[in-house]
């Protein structure tokens, strides 16, 4: 059963007091790290920092209970910015969250068809391609709120978001440039202090208090808030940054009814959603199963995953995924089950309930500078270089494009080029693992090989990138010879294309009046033989188990023959 498999896996294993208590810690540490992540994510995206918030609570809660991993925290996250905010930009948030809904509904399809384990064919150079190219896009926009520059529209493409800010550079203030730097500091030298207590929250909180002391206390200081560029009116009050009130439900594609061409619109980018939410949280699970010895079921987690999604925007909440440095957090933090991401969840909201007047304090710079650290770590700097540097050359030609392309243009290309780039690498190394070679009367290395017998031996996979290569000589070989012996007891595979050009080549020899035996053939070709009935079809073929049979056969045939 694919619903709730960590979570029913966890109860029948046994769920003690000290698992709780463990589960309730974890889930304190990780919410309060969540807490400004989910913000500044919404903020990123281009919409109120509460429908991040919302996101955390609502799908963190429902991708626990429901998923396949027992320690995956989900939430929005950073990956999900560069694809989420041109939807905003087009659509607006009701275009959000019902491209957020679609993409709950492919995740759950991918999940009852059972694609999850579909996503570990991607190959690792695509993955970290596109992960550098999104977090380069991420540190770029974070450039406008982390120096206060003003620009009124900022473009679809990277280059046009480059220029935008580079024109803009006059608007920069230094006052938001120092808060992000400060911001900037506490985040990377607090955790050597510590690590008991989240650096984003102290960060915050130390920068918060501040900013606002200096707006008190020294005249004409200005650094923008969350509370001064966001305002909600909830009927007939107003608050800034975000209210107080939790989750309520609503329709997510606005009033009416969930049009055709909405949908035709958003397919694509919904699709896109749900293949970076699906790889990004399944990678996630595998990360935190090596941190903490589980085991999750891919399959589970993206039903849970699309479930989340589905549930999500009709409480105002955006894309969601499994979060790496959240998940990672809450298995350092003693999590011992879903129950810790649940808690998370709740923390979550309970902060939303209580401490929203005071969140309109928090400093739009200082998340910009969180954000900033955010995509430094998810580039991998050193890793990506590392990867330059020892690579084979093809592995790196789709690594550079897979980057190129998503900075460019946009993940879904850059996934969708890459996959084939190297697929066809792949193919192209396997076809230089299949040899074939001639042995006949004046090559023999086989001192027994009957006179007007010639052997073709062939060596690996025959299948579309190879078939072509080892059947070329096959029309020429062994001019002399009566009975040609096909040695295939080294062909593990074959496939339609192999299947093709076997039957072409015997075809041929056939022509020229040969007659040939098919010598040891593995159980996948032998099963590919006898659904072709290459032995009714052509009267000139025989088969036999063995090579040394087949030589015996062959013998016979060549006197019969002369």
């Amino acid at each position: 059963m694919l619903f709730a498999a960590a979570l029913r896996r966890t109860l029948r294993e046994g769920y003690s007091r000290e698992a709780l208590r463990s589960d309730l810690l974890a889930g304190l540490v990780v919410g309060i790290v969540a807490l400004p992540l989910s913000m500044a994510l919404g903020i990123a995206v281009g919409v109120a920092p509460q429908y991040g918030l919302y996101t955390a609570i609502v799908a963190g809660a429902v991708v626990a209970l429901l998923g396949g991993s027992r320690l995956q925290v989900t939430g929005p996250t950073a990956a999900f910015v560069v694809i989420l905010a041109p939807i905003v930009n087009k659509y607006g948030l009701h275009g959000l969250l019902t491209a957020g809904f679609m993409a709950g509904a492919i995740l759950l399809a991918m999940g009852l068809a059972r694609l999850g384990r579909l996503i570990q064919f991607i190959p690792h150079p695509v993955t970290t391609g596109f992960t550098a190219g999104i977090a380069t896009v991420i540190a770029t926009l974070q450039l406008r709120d982390a120096f206060g520059l003003t620009v009124h529209e900022m473009p679809e493409t990277y280059f046009g978001k480059v220029s935008a800010l580079f024109h803009a550079r006059h608007t920069a203030h230094l006052s938001e440039a120092v808060v992000a730097a400060s911001t900037l500091v506490i985040l990377l030298t607090f955790p050597r202090l510590t690590k008991r207590v989240p650096s984003p929250l102290v960060a915050l909180v130390i920068v918060t208090v501040a900013v606002t002391l200096l707006h008190r206390l020294v005249p004409g200081f200005h650094v923008a808030t969350i509370g001064s560029k966001f305002k909600t009116t909830i009927g007939n009050v107003t608050y800034a940054g975000i209210p107080p009130l939790p989750p309520r439900p609503m329709i997510p594609w606005g009033a009416g009814t969930l049009s055709f061409a909405m949908v035709r619109e958003l397919l694509g980018p919904a699709f896109a959603i749900a293949i970076l939410g699906a790889i990004e949280s399944l990678l996630s699970a595998v990360i935190a199963d090596g941190m903490a010895g589980t085991k999750h079921d891919p399959d589970a987690e993206l039903v849970g995953l699309g479930i989340g999604n589905l549930v999500a925007p009709f409480f105002g909440g955006i894309a969601a995924t499994g979060a790496l440095a959240r998940t990672a957090t809450n298995v350092r933090s003693g999590a011992k089950s879903p129950f810790a991401s649940l808690t998370h969840a709740v923390i979550v909201l309970l902060a939303v309930l209580l401490l929203a007047p005071l969140v309109a304090y928090v400093p739009m710079a200082s998340l910009a500078g969180l954000l900033l650290l955010v995509a430094w770590n998810m580039s991998e700097v050193k890793h990506f270089i590392h990867i330059v540097k020892v690579a084979p050359k093809s592995d790196v030609s789709v690594l550079l494009t897979c980057f190129v392309l998503t900075v460019v243009f946009d993940m879904v290309i850059a996934v969708s080029v890459g996959v084939v780039l190297a697929a066809l690498l792949f193919m192209r190394r396997m076809a230089e693992l299949t040899h074939a070679r001639l042995v006949d009367d004046e090559t023999a290395e086989r001192s027994e090989l009957p006179e007007g017998v010639t052997v073709y031996e062939i060596a690996g996979p025959l299948f579309f990138g190879a078939a072509q290569n080892a059947m070329a000589q096959i029309a020429t070989v062994g001019i002399k010879a009566q009975v040609v012996v096909l040695a295939l007891g080294r062909v593990p595979a074959i496939d339609a294309t192999g299947l093709v050009a076997l039957e072409s080549a015997l075809d041929q020899l056939r022509i020229a009046k040969k007659k040939v035996i098919i010598a040891g053939p593995l159980p996948e070709p032998r099963r590919v033989f006898a659904k072709a009935n290459l032995s009714v079809k052509h009267d000139h073929v025989f088969f036999c188990d063995t090579l040394d049979e087949a030589l015996s056969m062959g013998r016979g045939l060549a006197e019969a023959s002369a």
